[in-house]
């Protein structure tokens, strides 16, 4: 046990600064998404007990890590600065916004309006290292019109490219809401 803890410590203080990992947080409770402007020790826990963890997906989870918490500090603004100029973002029963100028008419909220946090489930790393994806679970909160608090959940995917100057963009993002019934898909309806 006290080596698994020194083993921990070793990851925690040199391997993820060493690499430049930002630490996920893991939900807290079920349904409840980490705050992503926090870090906590939990996401070295869970790079050790990834057997899969490569450099790539390393590099994926810090990529999303500090989108996360960029868009948590300034809203839609972030998303748009980390979109590629060719990105594409699927919106929920919207059009595609296709480029630079479309998605900076849609990412117009601010952190204050609502409030978008996400986890990944998964990332992979293309065999050549300069495009991945994640996807996962994403939360948003906001208040609606009569003052009453509305929170949408759901599934997304964020697919990144490595451009040019090495700097790495989201390509496209994809979200899709969890239906509002999802509790209810297998009861039989009553007469």
């Amino acid at each position: 046990m006290h080596r698994m803890k020194i083993y921990c410590s070793f990851l925690k203080f040199v391997l993820v600064p060493a690499f430049g990992l930002a630490v996920l947080t893991a939900p807290t409770a079920l349904g409840q998404l980490p705050d992503p402007t926090k870090s906590e020790s939990t996401a070295t826990s869970q790079m050790l007990s990834d057997p899969t963890l490569t450099p790539g997906k390393a590099l994926l989870l810090d990529l999303e890590a500090r989108f996360a918490k960029d868009v948590a500090a300034r809203g839609g603004k972030a998303i748009a600065d980390w979109m590629a100029d060719d990105g594409v973002i699927l919106g929920n029963g919207s059009a595609p916004a296709k480029g630079r100028d479309a998605i900076n008419k849609i990412t117009n909220w601010t952190a204050k309006q609502y409030q978008l946090t996400w986890t990944p489930t998964d990332e992979l790393m293309g065999p050549s290292g300069d495009m991945g994806y994640t996807w996962g679970h994403f939360e948003g909160r906001s208040i609606d019109v009569n003052g009453f608090p509305v929170v949408t959940t759901g599934r997304y995917m964020t697919v990144w490219r490595k451009q040019p100057n090495g700097e790495w963009k989201v390509v496209l993002d994809a979200g899709s809401n969890e239906p509002a019934d999802a509790g209810d898909c297998c009861r039989i309806p009553k007469p």
